[in-house]
């Protein structure tokens, strides 16, 4: 039964890999709508006169001369930075003022409709700011916005406690009842939520549970005819804020997806979500990352003036994106107690057709997994009932 099980839980989550793979490709604009005549990761180019007959090529090596190139151009176009006092979402003094008020409701107890109306105001100020500078680009981008849910969460919690701490006191929670769980972080209008909802209808036991930092789109998700709470827990949350509780405890995710949501996520910061997020999975629990690779077509063209920090860019629509080698990826996960099952660099030819141009692609795709402990009794085998330090 224990052999099944693993098997049945190995091939589920070969099957969201394959929905990660298919998230990407709805995220390269240029790339052809038509499906592949190959599998994906099979179509080789052996004859260069041949490079225009298709839309992609996998597996492509770089010559000494392209990389050097690649590298001149992040270069170049990393000279002229971003005024560090152009560089934040919301003014610092208004984003320590909100700071201070979310520290301050940790040691006062407010009235619960006053506290309620004055987060209500915040949530409005701040998506008047999102909605006036960012509203169509990246749904990751952190800053000091919050709703209603986020404010009910602290009002409810005020201690900031997660649910995790004190889990012989936590009775229910969305999907406790479920003994296989996943999570996607950034799950945007739900472009793998829904394929995956397609899944686990199918797969009695299994639960998913999405979050985004924007609230509209997370509404987008719950009001899909597809979404259904009996197997989808969908909420808002900043993964940057460390004190932000999940609906759920600690340990009990089988599966995180982490597609195109680091890279957003400015560097200093990208430990502290790695670290929270490997908290949330149970030993033996894996973690599907994907995301853009150093010197990728969409940094070589960024023009100066644009690069916040090393390898680190502002779009013109105000999101960010850091462009990672698969050593960084490692060492984030490494430190954070996870063990590498899987860590590439995805290299493909992307090509216009028409407008005979060559582009060269690069992301990061890996699989990490939290480590069993090994039993106290018989050190050559491993447990699941022990809990993860």
């Amino acid at each position: 039964n224990c052999d099944f099980r693993s098997l049945n839980k190995m091939n589920f989550i070969t099957r969201l890999s394959a929905l990660c793979l298919r998230k990407s490709k709805m995220q390269q604009r240029h790339q052809s709508s038509r499906r592949p005549a190959v599998p994906l990761g099979s179509r080789i180019l052996t004859d260069p006169s041949k490079v225009f007959e298709h839309n992609m090529w996998d597996h492509i090596q770089w010559s000494q001369e392209e990389e050097q190139n690649a590298k001149e151009k992040a270069t170049e176009n990393s000279l002229v930075k971003v005024q560090l006092e152009d560089q934040e979402i919301l003014p610092e003094k208004r984003r320590e003022e909100l700071k201070a008020e979310e520290r301050s409701s940790e040691h006062t107890k407010i009235n619960s409709t006053n506290s309620f109306s004055r987060k209500n105001e915040m949530f409005e100020e701040g998506e008047k700011y999102w909605k006036k500078n960012y509203e169509g680009g990246s749904t990751s981008v952190q800053g000091y916005v919050y709703n209603e849910k986020q404010a009910k969460s602290l009002t409810d919690n005020p201690q900031g406690k997660n649910c995790g701490e004190e889990p012989g006191r936590l009775e229910s929670f969305p999907g406790s009842d479920a003994t296989y769980r996943i999570l996607e972080v950034g799950c945007g209008a739900g472009n793998s939520v829904f394929p995956i909802l397609k899944v686990l209808c199918n797969t009695p036991g299994t639960f998913l549970y999405c979050c985004d930092f924007a609230s509209g789109a997370v509404e987008l998700v719950k009001s899909h005819s597809s979404y259904n709470s009996a197997w989808c827990s969908a909420f808002v949350h900043d993964v940057c804020d460390d004190a932000l509780p999940y609906p759920f405890p600690d340990e009990i995710l089988d599966v995180i997806l982490l597609v195109f949501v680091l890279s957003t996520i400015h560097p200093d910061r990208m430990q502290g979500v790695v670290n929270r997020l490997a908290k949330l999975l149970k030993p033996g629990g894996v973690l599907l990352f994907r995301d853009y690779g150093r010197y990728d077509t969409a940094q070589l063209r960024f023009k100066k003036g644009h690069c916040l920090s090393e390898n680190f860019y502002v779009r013109g629509d105000g999101t960010r994106v850091y462009f990672f080698t698969k050593d960084e990826v490692w060492n984030m996960f490494n430190l954070a107690g996870l063990t590498e099952v899987q860590n590439l660099v995805d290299r493909r030819l992307q090509v216009n057709r028409k407008k005979k141009v060559k582009m060269q692609r690069v992301w990061i795709q890996s699989k990490f997994r939290k480590p069993f402990l090994l039993s106290l009794n018989n050190p050559e085998e491993t447990t699941e009932r022990l809990p993860y330090r």
